[in-house]
């Protein structure tokens, strides 16, 4: 196999640049290795015959060498034991999409004021642009074009620009003969369009679902209607996020792993906590017909039964973040981004960002909820219970207790009451460790989490507020560069500089919370939970904290 390699150097030194596009350095850095490795003799010459002994350490480096070469043989192959068909998406992708009434100048300005405003150093990598930007028929060759009025440069140096900037470019189609807007979309021309993306530069396809032919109704018709896109953004050779938006037809959190990043699993969302209407009809996960106008709490409902169905690369999609747009109220807007972090719904801004509000700011700019979403077991949070409430003008009311499990040994809750008074809320913890407490026949699995005391940190009580959000908004906060300096803050994080997983192994208090109380082995946590609002917070384990602490000391 190795000698094979050496006699195709060429070809791998041609695949090694599907990787010299800005925003992969990694990329780069593992394929200069790889090349170093392959010119090894050790590498090249080895041979062995049965009864040969292979040192741990030989075996080591033949493996290695393996991935490295394969890597470059194929740019897009997935590790061995990743959960990611393509390698990307380990956590929930973050950043920002708007489509239709959009521009070159509108994408490139909110891309700068996400830098900016330090939203790209929390995580908010990606620049989406949605619907709306090509012209009404392809180019000769049946490549899709962009609006020239819209685009005078052409898509590729508006991603070029984005790139430069330290950011990822997002490009939007569908899996039908046109867009939800009645543009040229990629049914039929998967592979002249998913090249034309990895040409363009592109990171991130929103595929959507309007004008299929009629290709669904069985998970079968919509697994090879998608997966025909997916194998043509593999065979591009590019590292493409795969954003299914399929609204959920054909229960796409059955078969979707293995081919997409995310998927969407209800129709649009709108900016409103908890409104029904008549366009989003279906109030469970088994829908026919899933809409649009879907509130919050309607997309939160239907997601709970299939919330596991998430894992690392692939993702339940909730759709856009409405945080910001004008339809809630600040506590509304809080349960909103706290469940989308909660069940790890992509992170996808849909405001006006050069225009935000120090409000809005200081809710998509929290890293203590962030590191939730981020964190690196990848566990969604599952409903422990929901139960009515006293109903609002709309006839909506419950209240719910919903808990993840994080890396480390923490755990997250969240008190989510979505009835129309401000409420006092238990949860026991033995509620929150219940999937810890039995198994079939009562016999338990090990010491239970519920019999040892837990500190409790509030993940909402580090909010900046709004004047220090304005000063950083109006460009008067302290930066470096065009990085905020989060140095020492509470408030502030910079996850380019130390990724959250590290981050939170510190104890950095922007990602803990606030530590407000602890609760004793088989207590009860409570908390005053306004209305349509939420309570979330980090828990941590006593004898681990008291171990931090003496690590510190």
């Amino acid at each position: 196999y190795f000698e094979k390699l050496r006699g195709d150097e060429q070809a791998i030194k041609s695949a090694a640049m599907a990787g010299s596009e800005p925003g992969n350095e990694d990329n780069r850095r593992e394929q200069s290795a790889a090349h170093s490795s392959l010119k090894d003799p050790r590498f090249i010459n080895l041979s062995w015959h049965p009864g040969s002994i292979i040192t741990a350490n030989m075996a080591r480096q033949m493996v290695r060498a393996f991935q490295l070469s394969a890597a470059l043989l194929a740019p897009v192959t997935v590790a061995l034991g990743s959960t990611s068909y393509n390698g990307l998406a380990k956590t929930p992708p973050m950043g920002w999409a708007y489509g239709c009434d959009i521009d070159a100048d509108t994408l490139l300005e909110t891309a700068e004021k996400m830098v900016d405003f330090g939203l790209r150093d929390l995580g908010y990598k990606y620049v989406i642009l949605d619907d709306c930007w090509q012209n009404m028929q392809r180019s000769t060759n049946g490549s899709l074009v962009a609006n020239a009025t819209k685009f005078p440069h052409g898509i590729k140096a508006v991603s070029d620009q984005i790139h430069e900037m330290g950011l990822m470019f997002g490009m939007y189609s569908s899996a039908g003969m046109y867009t939800c807007a009645q543009y040229p979309a990629s049914l039929g021309h998967e592979t002249i369009d998913a090249q034309t993306f990895a040409d363009w530069g592109v990171d991130y396809l929103k595929y959507d679902n309007c004008y299929n032919q009629g290709q669904e109704g069985t998970s079968k018709l919509s697994f090879d209607r998608y997966n025909t896109m997916s194998r043509a953004l593999n065979k591009t050779g590019r590292p493409i996020h795969y954003g299914m938006c399929n609204w959920g037809k054909d229960y796409p959190w059955n078969w979707a792993q293995t081919m997409a990043n995310s998927w969407r699993m209800s129709g649009d969302v709108y900016d409103s906590f908890d409104r029904p209407d008549d366009r989003c009809p279906c109030t469970t996960y088994d829908c026919e017909l899933p809409g649009f106008h879907c509130s919050i709490m309607n997309i939160i409902g239907k997601v709970a039964p299939v919330v596991d169905k998430g894992q690392a690369g692939a993702w339940n999609d909730l759709d856009m973040l409405e945080v910001g747009n004008g339809g809630m109220t600040d506590d509304e807007y809080k349960v909103h981004f706290s469940m989308w972090a909660m069940i790890k719904s992509p992170l996808i801004m849909g405001t006006n960002i050069p225009m935000m509000t120090a409000s809005t700011y200081s809710i998509l700019a929290n890293p203590a909820v962030i590191a939730i979403s981020q964190d690196s077991a990848g566990t969604p949070a599952v409903r422990v219970w929901n139960r009515a409430a006293d109903l609002d003008d709309y006839g909506q009311g419950s209240i719910s207790l919903w808990v993840m499990a994080l890396s480390g040994g923490d755990y997250a809750i969240a008190l989510l009451n979505a009835g129309n008074v401000d409420l006092q809320m238990n949860a026991t913890l033995e509620e929150i460790f219940i999937d810890k407490a039995t198994t079939a026949g009562g016999v338990t699995r090990g010491p239970l989490p519920s019999s040892k005391g837990w500190d409790i940190y509030d993940l909402w009580a580090n909010r900046m507020d709004d004047t220090k959000a304005s000063s950083i908004l109006h460009g008067n906060a302290t930066v470096a560069g065009s990085m905020i300096n989060t140095t020492n803050s509470t408030m502030l994080y910079n996850a380019t500089e130390t990724p959250y997983a590290d981050g939170v192994k510190q104890n950095n208090t922007a990602l803990l919370g606030v530590k407000t109380s602890s609760v004793d082995a088989m207590g009860t946590i409570q908390a005053i939970v306004p209305r349509h609002g939420i309570a979330m917070y980090r828990l941590r384990a006593q004898e681990r904290a008291s171990m931090n602490e003496r690590d510190e000391l």
